[in-house]
Protein backbone atom coordinates (compact mmCIF):
# COMPACT_ATOMS: atom_id res chain seq x y z
CA UNK A 1 0.00 0.00 0.00
CA UNK A 2 2.98 2.15 1.03
CA UNK A 3 4.53 1.62 -2.77
CA UNK A 4 1.18 2.52 -4.33
CA UNK A 5 1.13 5.95 -2.88
CA UNK A 6 4.40 6.60 -3.63
CA UNK A 7 3.18 5.37 -7.16
CA UNK A 8 0.26 8.08 -6.97
CA UNK A 9 2.63 11.03 -5.57
CA UNK A 10 3.30 12.05 -9.30
CA UNK A 11 -0.12 11.87 -10.80
CA UNK A 12 -1.44 13.67 -7.88
CA UNK A 13 1.06 17.11 -8.63
CA UNK A 14 -0.07 16.51 -12.12
CA UNK A 15 -3.60 16.79 -11.17
CA UNK A 16 -2.96 20.48 -9.13
CA UNK A 17 -2.46 22.36 -11.96
CA UNK A 18 -5.15 22.93 -14.42
CA UNK A 19 -5.51 22.43 -18.04
CA UNK A 20 -4.33 25.68 -19.56
CA UNK A 21 -1.14 25.04 -17.24
CA UNK A 22 -0.26 21.89 -18.26
CA UNK A 23 -0.88 22.76 -22.22
CA UNK A 24 1.47 25.49 -22.57
CA UNK A 25 4.31 23.99 -20.52
CA UNK A 26 3.70 21.19 -23.20
CA UNK A 27 3.71 22.80 -26.06
CA UNK A 28 6.82 24.95 -24.78
CA UNK A 29 9.01 22.46 -24.35
CA UNK A 30 8.31 20.46 -27.47
CA UNK A 31 8.79 23.38 -29.07
CA UNK A 32 11.82 23.90 -27.07
CA UNK A 33 13.07 20.23 -28.12
CA UNK A 34 12.40 20.26 -31.97
CA UNK A 35 14.20 23.98 -31.69
CA UNK A 36 17.17 22.50 -30.70
CA UNK A 37 17.00 19.68 -32.90
CA UNK A 38 16.74 21.80 -35.86
CA UNK A 39 18.96 24.48 -34.49
CA UNK A 40 21.70 21.78 -34.94
CA UNK A 41 20.29 20.66 -38.31
CA UNK A 42 20.35 23.96 -39.91
CA UNK A 43 23.56 24.99 -38.96
CA UNK A 44 25.97 22.15 -38.19
CA UNK A 45 26.27 21.25 -41.80
CA UNK A 46 27.71 24.99 -43.09
CA UNK A 47 29.86 25.44 -40.05
CA UNK A 48 31.69 22.37 -40.73
CA UNK A 49 32.05 23.47 -44.39
CA UNK A 50 33.45 26.81 -42.82
CA UNK A 51 36.20 25.06 -40.47
CA UNK A 52 34.15 26.80 -37.44
CA UNK A 53 34.17 23.78 -34.88
CA UNK A 54 32.94 20.64 -34.90
CA UNK A 55 29.29 21.87 -36.50
CA UNK A 56 27.83 21.91 -32.58
CA UNK A 57 28.19 25.42 -31.71
CA UNK A 58 25.05 27.08 -32.23
CA UNK A 59 23.32 23.78 -30.81
CA UNK A 60 25.62 24.43 -27.77
CA UNK A 61 24.79 28.05 -27.50
CA UNK A 62 21.23 27.32 -28.02
CA UNK A 63 20.60 24.62 -25.26
CA UNK A 64 22.80 27.24 -22.88
CA UNK A 65 20.78 30.11 -23.42
CA UNK A 66 17.78 27.84 -23.14
CA UNK A 67 18.33 26.42 -19.82
CA UNK A 68 18.76 30.03 -18.77
CA UNK A 69 15.36 31.03 -20.09
CA UNK A 70 13.49 27.79 -18.60
CA UNK A 71 14.95 28.62 -15.36
CA UNK A 72 13.42 32.52 -15.39
CA UNK A 73 10.78 30.71 -16.79
CA UNK A 74 10.18 28.50 -13.87
CA UNK A 75 10.88 31.83 -11.09
CA UNK A 76 8.52 34.05 -13.10
CA UNK A 77 5.92 31.24 -13.25
CA UNK A 78 5.85 31.84 -9.01
CA UNK A 79 6.42 35.62 -8.83
CA UNK A 80 3.69 37.71 -6.93
CA UNK A 81 1.39 39.34 -10.09
CA UNK A 82 0.84 42.21 -7.33
CA UNK A 83 5.17 42.59 -7.47
CA UNK A 84 5.29 42.15 -11.19
CA UNK A 85 3.01 45.09 -11.67
CA UNK A 86 4.85 47.22 -9.36
CA UNK A 87 7.88 46.76 -10.91
CA UNK A 88 6.66 47.50 -14.79
CA UNK A 89 7.39 51.34 -14.90
CA UNK A 90 11.22 50.03 -13.81
CA UNK A 91 11.67 47.66 -16.45
CA UNK A 92 9.67 50.30 -19.17
CA UNK A 93 12.68 52.63 -18.09
CA UNK A 94 15.52 50.14 -18.01
CA UNK A 95 14.76 48.75 -21.75
CA UNK A 96 14.45 52.59 -22.84
CA UNK A 97 17.46 53.12 -21.52
CA UNK A 98 19.29 50.49 -23.14
CA UNK A 99 17.50 51.58 -26.63
CA UNK A 100 19.33 54.52 -26.37
CA UNK A 101 22.88 52.67 -24.93
CA UNK A 102 22.31 50.87 -28.17
CA UNK A 103 23.08 54.29 -30.62
CA UNK A 104 26.01 55.27 -28.58
CA UNK A 105 29.36 53.96 -30.56
CA UNK A 106 31.67 52.12 -28.46
CA UNK A 107 28.61 50.13 -26.72
CA UNK A 108 26.47 49.60 -29.49
CA UNK A 109 27.33 46.19 -31.15
CA UNK A 110 26.70 45.96 -35.64
CA UNK A 111 26.35 43.10 -37.28
CA UNK A 112 25.14 43.13 -40.78
CA UNK A 113 24.86 47.07 -41.01
CA UNK A 114 22.51 47.24 -37.72
CA UNK A 115 23.32 47.89 -34.54
CA UNK A 116 20.99 46.49 -32.34
CA UNK A 117 23.38 44.52 -29.64
CA UNK A 118 24.80 45.31 -26.32
CA UNK A 119 27.92 43.52 -25.04
CA UNK A 120 30.87 41.90 -26.13
CA UNK A 121 32.07 38.45 -27.24
CA UNK A 122 29.68 36.11 -27.88
CA UNK A 123 28.03 37.96 -24.35
CA UNK A 124 25.38 40.21 -26.33
CA UNK A 125 22.00 40.84 -25.77
CA UNK A 126 19.22 42.74 -28.13
CA UNK A 127 17.41 45.12 -25.92
CA UNK A 128 14.57 45.22 -28.49
CA UNK A 129 13.65 42.09 -27.27
CA UNK A 130 13.00 43.07 -23.70
CA UNK A 131 11.22 46.19 -24.90
CA UNK A 132 8.88 43.71 -26.22
CA UNK A 133 7.61 42.21 -22.68
CA UNK A 134 7.86 45.29 -20.78
CA UNK A 135 5.62 47.57 -23.35
CA UNK A 136 2.93 44.43 -22.87
CA UNK A 137 3.39 44.53 -19.19
CA UNK A 138 2.94 48.27 -19.49
CA UNK A 139 0.17 48.47 -22.02
CA UNK A 140 -1.88 45.89 -19.35
CA UNK A 141 -1.06 47.64 -16.53
CA UNK A 142 -2.53 51.36 -17.74
CA UNK A 143 -5.25 49.23 -19.53
CA UNK A 144 -6.33 47.55 -16.36
CA UNK A 145 -6.23 50.84 -14.52
CA UNK A 146 -7.74 52.90 -16.68
CA UNK A 147 -10.36 50.76 -18.54
CA UNK A 148 -12.10 53.56 -20.29
CA UNK A 149 -9.30 55.31 -21.62
CA UNK A 150 -9.75 53.09 -24.47
CA UNK A 151 -12.98 54.80 -25.79
CA UNK A 152 -11.42 58.11 -26.75
CA UNK A 153 -8.10 59.31 -29.23
CA UNK A 154 -7.02 61.67 -26.55
CA UNK A 155 -7.07 59.27 -23.53
CA UNK A 156 -5.43 56.65 -25.06
CA UNK A 157 -2.84 58.63 -27.08
CA UNK A 158 -1.44 60.55 -24.76
CA UNK A 159 -0.24 57.79 -21.96
CA UNK A 160 0.09 54.81 -23.44
CA UNK A 161 0.58 54.91 -27.43
CA UNK A 162 3.13 57.69 -26.92
CA UNK A 163 5.43 55.12 -25.23
CA UNK A 164 4.75 52.76 -27.00
CA UNK A 165 5.73 54.93 -30.35
CA UNK A 166 8.54 56.31 -29.42
CA UNK A 167 10.13 52.70 -28.06
CA UNK A 168 9.17 51.37 -31.54
CA UNK A 169 10.88 54.39 -33.36
CA UNK A 170 13.97 53.88 -31.68
CA UNK A 171 13.63 49.91 -32.88
CA UNK A 172 12.95 51.17 -36.14
CA UNK A 173 15.84 53.36 -36.05
CA UNK A 174 18.63 50.21 -35.26
CA UNK A 175 17.34 49.29 -37.55
CA UNK A 176 14.68 46.82 -36.41
CA UNK A 177 11.09 47.29 -38.80
CA UNK A 178 10.32 43.48 -37.99
CA UNK A 179 10.20 43.81 -34.00
CA UNK A 180 8.44 47.29 -34.13
CA UNK A 181 6.03 45.31 -35.93
CA UNK A 182 5.76 42.34 -33.75
CA UNK A 183 5.07 45.25 -30.80
CA UNK A 184 2.82 47.22 -33.30
CA UNK A 185 0.35 44.17 -33.74
CA UNK A 186 0.69 43.10 -30.04
CA UNK A 187 -0.69 46.43 -28.76
CA UNK A 188 -3.66 46.39 -31.34
CA UNK A 189 -4.68 42.93 -29.88
CA UNK A 190 -4.22 43.95 -26.38
CA UNK A 191 -6.51 47.37 -27.90
CA UNK A 192 -8.98 44.75 -29.00
CA UNK A 193 -9.18 43.16 -25.52
CA UNK A 194 -9.64 45.71 -24.05
CA UNK A 195 -13.08 47.14 -25.93
CA UNK A 196 -11.53 49.67 -28.27
CA UNK A 197 -14.28 50.93 -30.35
CA UNK A 198 -13.75 49.19 -33.81
CA UNK A 199 -14.22 52.98 -35.79
CA UNK A 200 -11.57 54.54 -33.39
CA UNK A 201 -8.85 50.99 -33.69
CA UNK A 202 -9.36 51.88 -37.62
CA UNK A 203 -8.40 55.03 -37.22
CA UNK A 204 -5.16 54.25 -35.80
CA UNK A 205 -4.72 51.38 -37.85
CA UNK A 206 -4.78 53.65 -40.72
CA UNK A 207 -1.95 55.92 -39.11
CA UNK A 208 0.19 53.16 -38.29
CA UNK A 209 0.01 52.12 -41.95
CA UNK A 210 0.81 54.90 -43.08
CA UNK A 211 3.67 55.97 -41.21
CA UNK A 212 5.31 52.30 -41.71
CA UNK A 213 4.79 52.82 -45.90
CA UNK A 214 6.82 56.60 -45.72
CA UNK A 215 9.27 54.54 -43.10
CA UNK A 216 9.63 51.79 -45.53
CA UNK A 217 10.57 53.76 -48.43
CA UNK A 218 12.45 56.28 -46.88
CA UNK A 219 15.47 53.82 -46.61
CA UNK A 220 17.06 52.08 -49.95
CA UNK A 221 16.97 48.82 -48.03
CA UNK A 222 13.45 48.70 -47.12
CA UNK A 223 12.74 49.63 -50.79
CA UNK A 224 14.67 46.58 -52.07
CA UNK A 225 12.73 44.60 -49.47
CA UNK A 226 9.44 45.70 -50.65
CA UNK A 227 10.44 45.20 -54.52
CA UNK A 228 11.31 41.70 -53.85
CA UNK A 229 8.45 40.90 -51.72
CA UNK A 230 6.17 42.09 -55.25
CA UNK A 231 8.51 40.03 -57.09
CA UNK A 232 10.72 38.19 -55.60
CA UNK A 233 11.61 35.88 -58.63
CA UNK A 234 12.52 38.56 -61.00
CA UNK A 235 15.29 39.71 -58.56
CA UNK A 236 16.43 35.82 -57.95
CA UNK A 237 20.18 36.83 -58.23
CA UNK A 238 20.08 39.92 -56.01
CA UNK A 239 17.55 41.66 -53.36
CA UNK A 240 14.80 38.80 -53.48
CA UNK A 241 17.53 35.90 -53.29
CA UNK A 242 16.77 34.81 -49.80
CA UNK A 243 12.82 35.06 -50.29
CA UNK A 244 13.17 32.76 -53.81
CA UNK A 245 15.66 30.13 -51.73
CA UNK A 246 13.77 29.76 -49.00
CA UNK A 247 10.17 29.16 -51.26
CA UNK A 248 12.81 26.62 -53.38
CA UNK A 249 13.62 24.66 -49.92
CA UNK A 250 9.29 24.49 -48.61
CA UNK A 251 8.42 23.57 -51.96
CA UNK A 252 11.74 20.68 -52.42
CA UNK A 253 10.22 19.27 -49.16
CA UNK A 254 6.83 17.71 -49.97
CA UNK A 255 4.63 15.95 -47.88
CA UNK A 256 6.79 14.33 -46.00
CA UNK A 257 10.05 16.28 -46.58
CA UNK A 258 13.70 14.68 -47.81
CA UNK A 259 14.40 13.70 -44.38
CA UNK A 260 16.58 14.72 -41.03
CA UNK A 261 19.60 16.39 -41.87
CA UNK A 262 18.96 15.78 -45.46
CA UNK A 263 18.33 19.70 -46.68
CA UNK A 264 20.35 21.24 -49.31
CA UNK A 265 19.21 24.80 -49.25
CA UNK A 266 20.67 25.04 -45.77
CA UNK A 267 24.59 24.70 -46.79
CA UNK A 268 24.65 26.23 -50.36
CA UNK A 269 22.16 28.68 -50.81
CA UNK A 270 19.52 29.90 -47.92
CA UNK A 271 21.22 32.63 -45.59
CA UNK A 272 20.13 32.84 -42.24
CA UNK A 273 18.88 29.04 -42.56
CA UNK A 274 19.11 28.85 -38.41
CA UNK A 275 17.61 31.41 -37.57
CA UNK A 276 14.79 33.76 -39.48
CA UNK A 277 14.34 31.21 -42.50
CA UNK A 278 14.86 28.33 -40.31
CA UNK A 279 10.99 27.31 -40.97
CA UNK A 280 12.44 26.97 -44.67
CA UNK A 281 14.68 24.23 -43.39
CA UNK A 282 11.97 22.15 -41.49
CA UNK A 283 9.73 22.24 -44.15
CA UNK A 284 12.59 20.84 -46.84
CA UNK A 285 13.43 18.19 -44.53
CA UNK A 286 10.14 17.03 -42.74
CA UNK A 287 7.87 18.42 -45.23
CA UNK A 288 4.37 19.98 -45.09
CA UNK A 289 3.38 17.38 -41.98
CA UNK A 290 6.42 18.85 -40.18
CA UNK A 291 5.80 22.34 -40.56
CA UNK A 292 1.95 21.47 -39.57
CA UNK A 293 3.13 19.80 -36.74
CA UNK A 294 5.24 22.90 -35.51
CA UNK A 295 1.93 25.43 -36.28
CA UNK A 296 -0.11 23.01 -34.06
CA UNK A 297 2.16 23.52 -31.08
CA UNK A 298 1.46 27.43 -31.91
CA UNK A 299 -2.22 26.52 -31.63
CA UNK A 300 -1.79 24.76 -28.40
CA UNK A 301 -0.30 28.17 -27.09
CA UNK A 302 -3.15 30.04 -28.30
CA UNK A 303 -5.43 27.78 -26.92
CA UNK A 304 -4.40 27.78 -23.74
CA UNK A 305 -3.52 31.13 -23.12
CA UNK A 306 -6.88 32.33 -24.02
CA UNK A 307 -8.35 29.28 -21.59
CA UNK A 308 -5.88 31.40 -19.06
CA UNK A 309 -7.43 34.46 -20.05
CA UNK A 310 -10.85 33.48 -19.78
CA UNK A 311 -10.65 31.55 -16.48
CA UNK A 312 -8.68 34.42 -14.46
CA UNK A 313 -10.21 36.11 -11.83
CA UNK A 314 -8.66 39.39 -12.52
CA UNK A 315 -8.85 41.73 -14.87
CA UNK A 316 -4.99 42.18 -14.97
CA UNK A 317 -4.24 38.23 -14.85
CA UNK A 318 -6.90 38.53 -17.96
CA UNK A 319 -5.18 40.79 -20.25
CA UNK A 320 -1.98 39.74 -19.29
CA UNK A 321 -2.45 36.36 -20.51
CA UNK A 322 -3.95 38.24 -23.83
CA UNK A 323 -1.04 40.15 -24.33
CA UNK A 324 1.66 37.35 -23.94
CA UNK A 325 -0.31 35.07 -26.46
CA UNK A 326 -0.46 37.72 -28.71
CA UNK A 327 3.21 38.81 -28.78
CA UNK A 328 4.39 34.76 -29.76
CA UNK A 329 1.60 34.58 -31.81
CA UNK A 330 1.93 37.68 -33.84
CA UNK A 331 5.84 37.35 -33.72
CA UNK A 332 5.06 33.44 -35.11
CA UNK A 333 2.99 34.16 -37.37
CA UNK A 334 4.87 37.46 -38.68
CA UNK A 335 8.16 34.83 -39.48
CA UNK A 336 5.86 32.44 -41.25
CA UNK A 337 4.51 34.87 -43.78
CA UNK A 338 7.95 35.98 -44.09
CA UNK A 339 9.24 32.60 -45.47
CA UNK A 340 5.82 31.88 -46.93
CA UNK A 341 6.51 35.35 -49.36
CA UNK A 342 3.25 36.59 -47.74
CA UNK A 343 5.28 39.03 -45.52
CA UNK A 344 8.46 41.21 -46.55
CA UNK A 345 11.59 40.12 -45.32
CA UNK A 346 11.15 40.88 -41.40
CA UNK A 347 14.56 39.02 -39.83
CA UNK A 348 11.78 38.05 -36.75
CA UNK A 349 13.06 34.50 -35.30
CA UNK A 350 10.49 32.01 -35.39
CA UNK A 351 9.35 32.02 -31.26
CA UNK A 352 11.74 29.15 -29.00
CA UNK A 353 12.79 27.73 -32.31
CA UNK A 354 15.61 30.25 -34.26
CA UNK A 355 18.81 30.54 -33.08
CA UNK A 356 18.79 33.60 -31.13
CA UNK A 357 19.42 33.70 -27.58
CA UNK A 358 17.86 37.28 -26.62
CA UNK A 359 14.57 36.17 -28.05
CA UNK A 360 14.85 32.66 -26.41
CA UNK A 361 15.47 34.23 -23.15
CA UNK A 362 12.63 36.73 -23.18
CA UNK A 363 10.18 34.75 -24.63
CA UNK A 364 10.68 32.06 -22.36
CA UNK A 365 10.22 34.46 -19.58
CA UNK A 366 6.89 35.57 -21.43
CA UNK A 367 5.75 31.82 -20.66
CA UNK A 368 7.00 32.24 -17.37
CA UNK A 369 4.07 35.09 -16.88
CA UNK A 370 1.47 32.76 -18.76
CA UNK A 371 2.12 30.13 -16.85
CA UNK A 372 1.53 32.23 -13.70
CA UNK A 373 -1.80 33.60 -15.30
CA UNK A 374 -2.64 29.61 -15.83
CA UNK A 375 -1.76 28.57 -12.28
CA UNK A 376 -4.04 31.15 -10.92
CA UNK A 377 -1.72 33.14 -9.03
CA UNK A 378 -3.41 36.11 -8.18
CA UNK A 379 -3.12 38.18 -5.64
CA UNK A 380 -3.27 41.54 -4.88
CA UNK A 381 -4.77 42.39 -7.87
CA UNK A 382 -7.96 44.19 -8.64
CA UNK A 383 -11.01 42.04 -9.27
CA UNK A 384 -12.46 41.92 -13.10
CA UNK A 385 -15.09 44.11 -12.91
CA UNK A 386 -14.59 46.17 -10.18
CA UNK A 387 -14.65 49.59 -9.37
CA UNK A 388 -11.33 50.81 -10.57
CA UNK A 389 -10.65 51.85 -7.02
CA UNK A 390 -11.28 48.68 -5.53
CA UNK A 391 -8.62 46.00 -4.71
CA UNK A 392 -8.98 42.79 -3.08
CA UNK A 393 -6.55 40.44 -1.87
CA UNK A 394 -6.57 36.39 -2.73
CA UNK A 395 -4.39 34.52 -0.05
CA UNK A 396 -3.19 31.14 0.92
CA UNK A 397 -3.93 28.17 -1.29
CA UNK A 398 -6.83 29.51 -3.30
CA UNK A 399 -4.45 31.93 -5.11
CA UNK A 400 -1.58 29.19 -6.04
CA UNK A 401 -2.14 25.87 -6.71
CA UNK A 402 -5.87 24.86 -7.56
CA UNK A 403 -6.91 21.11 -6.58
CA UNK A 404 -9.58 19.33 -9.80
CA UNK A 405 -12.07 20.18 -7.58
CA UNK A 406 -11.92 23.45 -6.86
CA UNK A 407 -11.77 24.34 -10.35
CA UNK A 408 -15.48 24.45 -10.88
CA UNK A 409 -15.62 26.97 -8.05
CA UNK A 410 -12.60 29.05 -9.45
CA UNK A 411 -14.21 29.36 -12.48
CA UNK A 412 -17.94 30.37 -11.42
CA UNK A 413 -16.27 32.87 -9.36
CA UNK A 414 -14.52 34.28 -12.36
CA UNK A 415 -18.02 34.56 -14.19
CA UNK A 416 -19.85 36.52 -11.16
CA UNK A 417 -16.87 38.71 -11.10
CA UNK A 418 -16.73 39.63 -14.48
CA UNK A 419 -20.65 39.97 -15.17
CA UNK A 420 -20.60 43.51 -14.26
CA UNK A 421 -18.04 43.79 -17.54
CA UNK A 422 -18.77 41.57 -20.03
CA UNK A 423 -18.71 43.89 -22.49
CA UNK A 424 -14.45 44.54 -22.33
CA UNK A 425 -12.49 41.75 -21.81
CA UNK A 426 -10.87 43.75 -19.70
CA UNK A 427 -13.33 44.26 -17.71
Amino acid sequence: MAKTGLMDLPRAAAREQPLEHRILLTATLCLLAAGAVMVYSASSARTLLQGQGDGTAYLIKYVMYGAIGLAVMQLVSRMDLGRIRDFTPALVGVSCVLLVAVKIPGIGVSVNGATRWIGAGPLQFQPSELTKIALVLYAVRLLTDNPKMVLTAKTIATPMLLVVCVSMLLIASQPDLGTALVIAFTTTALLVAAGMPLKLLGKFLLAGAILVMIFAILEPYRRDRLTAFIDPWKHADSIGFQSVQGQIALGSGGMLGRGLGESVQKIFFLPEAHTDFILAVIGEELGVVGVWALLFLYGLIAYGGLRAAKAARTSYAKMLAVGVTALILCQALLNLFTVLGMAPLTGVPLPFISSGSSSLMVLLAGMGLLLNVASGRTSHLRAVGGNSSHERRTSGPASGTRQGPDRGRRDSGARRAGAGGRGRAAG
